[in-house]
């Protein structure tokens, strides 16, 4: 049973202005089956929303947390729920 969720994650540290919202979508291409948004907050931080498989959304949600990513990631606040839907790929907002 592959689950479907909806993974929310705020990413805090230096996180903007270093292309890590083109990078979190790339990846989320390259893990397959996730529709979403990384998107750019006024505090600084970036919000990643993921919807698809469990075990993919893992697999972003890790990336995010060790991953090779540009800027320094300094911390990292997931909340899990159930898909919403409304989205048709994964974007940058």
């Amino acid at each position: 049973m592959n689950e479907r969720v909806r993974l929310t994650v705020w990413v805090r540290g230096r996180v903007q202005g270093v292309g890590f919202r083109w990078y979190t979508r790339a990846n989320a291409l390259r893990i397959g089956g996730l529709v979403g948004f990384a998107s750019n907050l006024a505090d600084g931080r970036v919000q990643v929303v993921a919807e698809g498989p469990r075990a993919e959304c893992e697999q972003l949600l890790e990336w995010l947390r060790d991953g090779d990513t540009p800027g320094k990631v300094e911390g990292i606040t997931e909340i899990w729920d159930t898909p919403r839907g409304g989205y048709d790929a994964f974007e940058i907002r």
